[in-house]
């Protein structure tokens, strides 16, 4: 499939949609992709099943502070001297490009990246919706390995990162993150066309362009957006998709600590009030005390009226919203996939209970 202009609003609605919050404001990375359209260039996104096992694709993204994002706006080079980084290491040069993440930005930077070099983009992920660390990825769950990892700021500084522990990996690069002023850019997982078909979130760049039409189109058609994504995920892997609460947001505790955009979010209403903890990402969606949804599902939060996804930089006291909760698929919901990003992976007591 080849990316037009007119399909980049949609992809960035839909990808901020299963951003959960967090993955950085795709707005940003939109307007770079139409740029490089405008000048003429291709994106060209292909089916991770069509892929030759031996092709070598190296995913490229944006990790940091969404909130420092807003300020630090990215020229387009940075995602690329990374790549260039970790081919250098490799002694061989990427056959194709892919998102680490779905969710935010790093929909997008993957995009300008094919275009600007002229590489196919493949349509799949690694982890159907955002998380906030390097390590928590199916592609480390299915054992590809995360380094030689390459980082890159706006000032031109590059660093190579070399670890067997990815683990170690995101704590190495979160560091230089920091000293690079709170985002960089990487490239890193660098696999086979083999290991993408066994590893990765398929699909994820459609469905995020699926996603964003959806919420485009049913108010002009006099259709309610929430039903209609409810009724569109419920024929995907993902299942399960519903509204959990509604409300005016009454309170927003947000910071930027170690990389991160930590805080909470409360929303109040007639009947109650729901808290919504997160880590770049919406982890926890709590009731009066009670669990609403929970990590590795996706808590979005999106305007009552027109179901735009916000994310968490742009969250303000007097916004009517409505919480949606969509159940990930499979893939992400295994013992050894809870262990690398469910509940307990952020430090949290209660247990995973997948969104029915």
């Amino acid at each position: 499939m080849e990316l037009k202009c007119k399909d980049v609003d949609d992809l960035c609605i839909g990808a901020a949609f299963l951003g959960a919050g967090g993955g950085g404001d795709p707005y940003i990375g939109g307007l770079m992709v139409k740029q490089e359209l405008a000048a003429g260039r291709r994106i060209e996104i292909i089916d991770p099943d069509g892929l030759d096992d031996s092709k070598l694709i190296i995913p490229t993204a944006m990790m940091g502070a969404p909130t420092v994002l807003l300020e630090k706006i990215p020229s387009g080079q940075e995602p690329i001297r990374a790549l260039r980084v970790v081919e250098n290491e490799l002694g061989r040069q990427a056959d194709a490009t892919m998102p680490t993440e779905v969710g935010g930005i790093n929909s997008t930077i993957p995009l300008f990246v094919g275009a600007r070099l002229g590489i196919p983009v493949v349509d799949a992920d690694g982890q159907g919706r955002a998380f906030p660390e390097l390590q928590m990825e199916t592609f480390a769950i299915e054992g590809v390995k995360g380094c030689p990892l390459g980082i890159s700021d706006e000032k031109g500084d590059t660093s190579l990162v070399m670890t067997d522990n990815n683990h170690r990996m995101e704590w190495i690069a979160r560091g230089i993150t920091i000293r690079f002023g709170g985002t960089a850019y990487f490239a890193n997982y660098p696999m086979s066309g083999a290991d993408v078909k066994r590893s990765a979130v398929k699909h994820t760049l459609t469905l995020a362009r699926h996603i964003g039409e959806i919420i485009r189109n049913s108010r002009s058609r006099k259709q309610d957006p929430f039903d209609e994504l409810c009724r569109f995920l419920a024929t995907t892997s993902y299942a399960v998709a519903r509204v959990i609460f509604d409300g005016k947001i009454t309170d927003v505790d947000r910071r930027t600590s170690e990389g991160f955009t930590l805080g909470s979010v409360s929303i109040d209403n007639p009947n109650g009030r729901c808290v919504i903890e997160f880590q770049n990402e919406n982890l926890i969606a709590r009731a009066d005390g009670d669990l609403l949804a929970i990590v590795p599902d996706i808590i979005s939060i999106l305007d009552a009226e027109t179901a735009m996804p916000i994310t968490n930089e742009t969250l303000r006291y007097g916004q009517r919203v409505k919480v949606m909760a969509v159940r990930v698929p499979p893939i992400m919901r295994s013992e050894a996939a809870l262990r690398q990003f469910g509940p307990e992976a952020f430090g949290m007591s209660e247990p995973y209970c997948a969104l029915e």
